[in-house]
């Protein structure tokens, strides 16, 4: 399964997410922001490696619906709700990602 995780800069919460769920077992990640100064931005060639989209905010997932709807036919998107108060590997961040992330990756 391949799993990508956006926020707005792919500086923090992404990037974390990305980082936690490396050697989930069956699964591949990457990360990308929807933002023009993102580390990484966005393309529709990841929407289309992705099985599963993970979104930060409610936010990113309208945006990503906006942008990429032709690709997002056969791709499931979430969000998360998480918002953009965390650092770059922040405890209680990956606290929170195990808790919310884990039943995005089973496949349906």
């Amino acid at each position: 399964m391949n799993v990508l995780f956006v926020c707005s800069r792919n500086r923090l919460r992404s990037p974390t997410a990305e980082n936690v769920f490396r050697d989930w077992p069956g699964v591949q990640v990457a990360s990308a922001g929807l933002a023009p100064d993102a580390d990484e931005i966005l393309t529709a060639e990841d929407i289309d490696w992705a099985d599963v989209v993970i979104a930060m905010e409610k936010k990113h997932k309208a945006e990503i619906s906006r942008r990429f709807m032709p690709q997002l036919r056969d791709t499931r998107i979430v969000a998360l709700g998480i918002p953009d108060d965390y650092g770059y590997m922040d405890p209680e961040l990956i606290e929170i990602l195990r808790a919310k992330v884990p039943p995005h990756l089973r496949r349906r």
